[in-house]
């Protein structure tokens, strides 16, 4: 990593750093080029994947059919038309706000 480098994301970025703001874009850079550096090091033969750091296993309840209310029942309390709830319109003209 080098300063050349930094001023090549500043451009693809297109941000525009202060010369403080670079140098510690650059520093805090270097930071974590060092940190992935001593993971490298580490001896990860026999280990396997994992899709979760601590192990735990998924606890949900099994999904069990079971009595449900009728599209009357839950509809009895609301605004519908033909058995679909009906809300106010919160998108008017494409999105745009009336002047």
């Amino acid at each position: 990593m080098d300063k050349e480098l930094i001023l090549r994301l500043e451009r693809l970025s297109k941000l525009k750093l202060s010369d403080v703001e670079r140098e510690k874009v650059f520093a805090e850079t270097g930071e974590v080029i060092e940190y992935f550096n001593i993971l490298s090091e580490l001896d990860t033969n026999g280990v396997g994947p994992l899709s979760h750091a601590s192990g735990l296993v998924n606890v949900t309840r099994e999904d069990e059919p079971a009595p449900s209310f009728s599209q009357e029942e839950i509809t009895a309390n609301a605004k519908c038309e033909n058995g679909f709830f009906v809300s106010p319109i919160s998108v008017e003209n494409g999105g745009k706000k009336d002047d």
